[in-house]
């Protein structure tokens, strides 16, 4: 049993060219991955495609709910295995973020090439040997936080996890032991900033001179940037993108801040029309579909991710201007305005007078109404009503609550309630 190559350690990650990846990839899992075997048969899609154009055509999509309908059906861990249970060494978990959890399953060589994926990460962030990564957070099944951690250590890099500690330990481990890079996610970020505040902690003094996010999509976002690295003197925001199903996906890199560049070697990308499953135009936002390249185990053929890019080529690679905008099934329409709560984030993190904050929508009444709880005083939430009806042709209420009346997050923040219409 083997999966498609990858790079050896320490060598740049190169793509093969992409219809001879896909058709490797198709090689290796048509004749015995059940999951995908049923569902072309039910299309009468046997033969390798010809052509790009011929796979995009041919070879239907496929959605986060069919892979949660076969792992319901086939318990624990569905039937998208391309390999006995037996030739797989890893476990991991989605969040459950969007819908009921899913259990992930790797092969030693999937897992390796992931983790080559992540070294990438790491290098466009300029982190090498000589630095010092933190990781402060919990180790649990979410797969990002293994491929991160064992990236580093490929590197040659010390690396630590502040598992099982409070922020406030955590800053204290962070400035006893001269970290220079951290990873965690924007919210945490700005939590921990604000948590050295009460602590008396003087971020002046930190040698953090890497902060790399995922998990939410403030990191390309440039007021959630300014306000983390302002936070964090001397430090500079590196965002990142990955998911369980798939493992990272995109970095950043320094020459083109604000945007995210594809992991080709890993990955065939396409941008659809939600609606329509058209493709794009270079510039237009849609919806990011992958097929994953190297993980045949428990591959991704043409996946609809539900996250919304705008892509545009660079040095002839894809790259995501402005990162990952949202999620399709996020957006809420509210009065004919489409809302999506990065959009929402952007100006809230304008303002350095906004503790944490919270959203309702209520979709109970004839028109759906929005509401926002700030940890502000009744003057920064006036200006914040203003600046949200000024930038999203939307009046949506404001009101001041106490500072550390709302919770805090480790992982990925859920700050939006969505009260359903009556049935």
């Amino acid at each position: 049993m083997s999966d498609i190559g990858h790079p050896s350690t320490g060598a740049a990650l190169a793509a093969v060219p992409p219809l001879d990846a896909i058709r490797s990839l198709l090689g290796a899992v048509l004749p015995s991955n059940p999951f995908y075997g049923r569902k072309y048969a039910s299309v009468g899609c046997s033969a390798l495609p010809a052509s790009l154009e011929d796979f995009r055509t041919r070879f239907p999509l496929t959605t986060k709910a069919e892979l949660v309908a076969d792992q319901a059906a086939f318990p624990p861990y569905g039937s998208n295995l391309t390999f006995p249970v037996t030739a797989y060494t890893r476990c991991h978990q989605t969040s459950g973020t969007h819908g009921a959890p899913m259990r992930w399953l790797d092969t030693p060589e999937s897992w390796s090439a992931m983790t080559d994926g992540w070294v990438e990460v790491l290098r466009q962030a300029g982190v090498g040997p000589g630095d010092r990564a933190f990781f402060p957070f919990s180790f649990g099944p979410f797969l990002g936080f293994w491929l991160a951690f064992e990236a580093a250590q490929r590197l040659g890099i010390l690396s630590v996890s502040g598992g099982g500690m409070s922020s406030a330990l955590r800053l204290r481990v962070l400035m006893e032991q001269g970290f220079t890079v951290m990873c965690c996610t924007p919210t945490y970020a700005l939590h921990l900033a604000e948590t050295a505040r009460a602590e008396g902690i003087d971020l002046r003094q930190c040698r953090v001179r890497q902060i790399i996010v995922a998990g939410e999509p403030g990191g390309s976002q440039r007021t959630v940037r300014s306000r983390i690295e302002a936070a964090w003197p001397g430090a500079q925001v590196f965002d990142h993108h990955g998911m369980t199903e798939t493992g990272p996906v995109t970095y950043e890199s320094a020459e083109l801040p604000g945007s995210l560049v594809l992991l080709d070697s890993q990955f065939f990308a396409e941008i659809v029309d939600p609606q329509t499953l058209a493709p794009v135009s270079e510039g237009t936002r849609g919806e990011l579909v992958l097929t994953t390249l190297k993980r045949v185990g428990s591959p991704l053929i043409r996946y609809r991710t539900g996250d919304w890019v705008c892509p545009r080529r660079w040095r002839g690679r894809w790259t995501f201007e402005g990162g990952i905008l949202g999620r399709v099934d996020d957006m809420v329409v509210v009065r004919g305005v489409n809302l999506y709560p990065s959009a929402v984030e952007a100006v809230v993190r304008s303002l350095d007078a906004v503790g944490e904050y919270r959203v309702t929508v209520d979709q109970t009444g004839d028109l759906a109404a929005v509401s926002l709880e700030a940890e502000a005083s009744e003057s920064v939430c006036h200006d914040l009503a203003d600046r949200l009806h000024e930038a999203l042709s939307l009046r949506i209420s404001v009101v001041s609550v106490p500072a550390g009346s709302l919770p805090r997050f480790e992982l990925k923040a859920k700050r939006w309630n969505v009260v359903p219409a009556r049935s």
